[in-house]
């Protein structure tokens, strides 16, 4: 998060207000001594949490997961032998690149749009009704 997406989101003049993740070690703590937690309260980031055993309540995850696994992983794992961890994350990274700006998805609401183009339609949306009140006053 903090070398990805807030850097993006702040260069976009946006703000995490929240993240959901499951209850996984590597997210859930003691509030004042895990990372991740501290991490989040020194960014202002609210945590929230999927029910527990129940991953349709992050099916967008769920969804980039299998898309990994069936359009690069699998792929990426029978054409190529990867010499070091560091050229795997640099096809990882390209991959997620393409995903994100370049390849459209029909999932809900993207309607054969980018991932990025739905966040940036998203940021030009007013956040309210005071906000959408105050632009059409001006």
């Amino acid at each position: 998060m903090n070398n990805g997406a807030i850097p993006t989101f702040e260069v976009h003049g946006a703000k995490i207000e929240t993240v959901l993740s499951d209850n996984g070690r590597e997210y859930c703590g003691r509030p004042y001594q895990h990372p991740y937690e501290l991490f989040l309260q020194l960014e202002g980031i609210e945590r929230r949490t999927t029910k527990v055993r129940l991953s349709q309540s992050n099916g967008f995850v769920e969804r980039l997961h299998r898309s990994l696994l069936d359009e690069h992983f699998r792929v990426m794992g029978r054409t190529k032998f990867y010499e070091s961890v560091a050229e795997m994350q640099d096809d990882l990274d390209a991959y997620l690149e393409t995903y994100n700006t370049k390849r459209p998805h029909q999932d809900r609401n993207m309607k054969g749009r980018t991932p990025i183009s739905v966040f940036m339609d998203g940021l030009s949306k007013p956040k309210n009704k005071k906000e959408e009140t105050h632009k059409k006053a001006a």
